[in-house]
């Protein structure tokens, strides 16, 4: 296939050349994008007058019949093409002739690139933000068989507060939240500005109409510098940091669903859907879906880092190292899109042991907090009931007793404010429920949280 570049030499590269500078084993994949934005090109190029209404018609035809076919399999994606950008129009060439050839007009490769590349990662977009949705789905509906099941919450690894299992996966429903805003702010600041009509670097001597196309093609405007319309990788660079982000809580979601499914906690149990065993022991039966997504984690960070590196010392305008953009931001969406579709039916899926998140809860002393409340509620400086409430802690773990055990002739003996009303105070059914204060553990908290993520996942 002959270069969208002969003319000033004769096309030909040294094999492994060739093979470095082709992108079609990448781009291949946005040719329903390249076929938009040519079709859009030529009915502009039409109306301004720049090609007759004629060949505008035969321009749009003849790429619509390349789409219909390739959608079809009946044609195929040429691999010793250069790109897909040369591909589709030597095919346009082949079927129109001449006519095929004035497709370019008032446009580079550099424009066409950018503008395609927004396309297919508006596209990208929606499809993750929709399975992010999917695993908000699961892990609202886990929580809500689980409002009432008793668990330590944790900091420092070491249990601190009782909490329900409800709460602490509805934490990680707020992290997801969040990352459908950044890849939701990040779609509209990369569809805020069309790049078509750029040309190379410095725009075009053709009467084109910018608007027209950009309208066409669903961007909001057009950039206001071509210079920046062609070498502009920022919208590559902040989705891969909002999949970054997104992936560091589904790997923050995994380690807990990995220590939660070991023997030492037993919290939960995942399905043998996503579990697999060993190859010498019997008994396992090894967390691996969630090892992967944490360990794929690593690759997104890399495909960020990739990108961020590749830009850095490059001057203006398009340089062909641009062309790495593409492999590190497809790779990042696949990832996360793989490790999305995994989670949400690995949640739904997993059976949750509240019997022993209630036992764990009762050790640890976790009701500590409640016990030094119990005090200042009576008059007792808020600090000075802390050292005594530490104080009990110690002498109880002394004697391998729990708050609960201590009768109150025992509790009055370290302070007199102490009544029989603090057994209810300290039980867990009560830490928990007492917890009213906004965002806290308490039912209606997680019922107004429940609320949030639901109207989340419906728009």
């Amino acid at each position: 296939m002959e270069k969208l570049w002969t003319g000033r030499s004769s096309g030909a590269l040294d094999e492994y050349a060739d093979r470095l500078n082709s992108s079609i084993g990448v781009d291949s994949r946005m040719y329903k994008e390249d076929i938009a934005g040519s079709m859009a090109h030529a009915a502009m190029l039409a109306k301004t007058g720049i090609i007759s209404p004629d060949e505008g018609e035969a321009l749009i035809e003849g790429l619509g019949g390349i789409l219909d076919d390739l959608n079809s399999g009946a044609l195929e994606i040429d691999g010793a093409a250069e790109d897909i950008h040369s591909f589709v129009e030597a095919e346009l060439t082949a079927r129109l002739g001449d006519v095929g050839k004035k497709l370019h007009t008032a446009r580079s490769r550099n424009d066409q690139v950018a503008v395609d590349t927004r396309l297919y990662l508006k596209g990208e977009c929606e499809k993750t933000v929709a399975l992010i949705k999917d695993v908000i789905g699961a892990l609202c509906h886990v929580a809500e068989d689980n409002k009432a099941a008793i668990m330590p919450g944790y900091t420092h690894l070491q249990r601190a507060q009782p909490v329900t299992f409800a709460h602490h996966l509805l934490a990680y429903g707020m992290m997801l939240a969040r990352d459908i805003g950044r890849i939701e702010d990040a779609e509209k600041r990369m569809m805020g500005e069309c790049p078509l009509g750029a040309a190379a670097l410095a725009g075009t001597t053709h009467p084109i109409d910018r608007a027209m196309t950009a309208k066409e093609l669903g961007f909001a405007a057009y950039s206001l510098n071509s210079m920046d319309a062609v070498s502009d990788r920022d919208y590559c660079v902040e989705l891969c940091s909002a999949l970054g982000i997104l992936m560091m809580h589904l790997s923050r979601l995994s380690e807990e669903l990995i220590l939660w499914s070991s023997w030492e906690f037993r919290f939960i149990e995942l399905s043998e859907q996503f579990t697999t065993g060993s190859s010498i022991m019997p008994q396992k039966k090894n967390s691996d879906m969630a090892e992967l997504v944490r360990g794929k984690t690593g690759r997104v960070y890399g495909d960020l880092t990739t990108l961020l590196v590749m830009l850095k010392g490059l001057p203006l305008a398009y340089n062909k190292d641009m062309q790495e953009d593409k492999e590190a931001v497809f790779d990042a969406f696949d990832t996360a899109k793989l490790c999305l579709a995994v989670f949400a039916p690995m949640i739904a899926a997993m059976k949750v042991n509240a019997g022993n998140m209630l036992q764990a809860a009762k050790g640890g002393y976790i009701n500590a907090t409640d016990l030094a409340d119990y005090l200042a509620k009576k008059g007792v400086p808020f600090r000075a009931a802390y050292k005594l409430t530490g104080q009990i802690v110690a002498d109880c773990a002394a004697g391998g007793k729990a708050l609960e055990d201590l009768t109150l002739a025992e509790y009055k003996a370290y302070s007199d404010v102490f009544e029989a009303d603090l057994y209810e105070e300290i039980s867990l059914q009560a830490c928990v429920a007492k917890r009213t204060s906004a965002g806290g553990a308490a039912p209606a908290n997680i019922a107004a949280q429940l609320e949030y993520l639901r109207g989340i996942t419906d728009d």
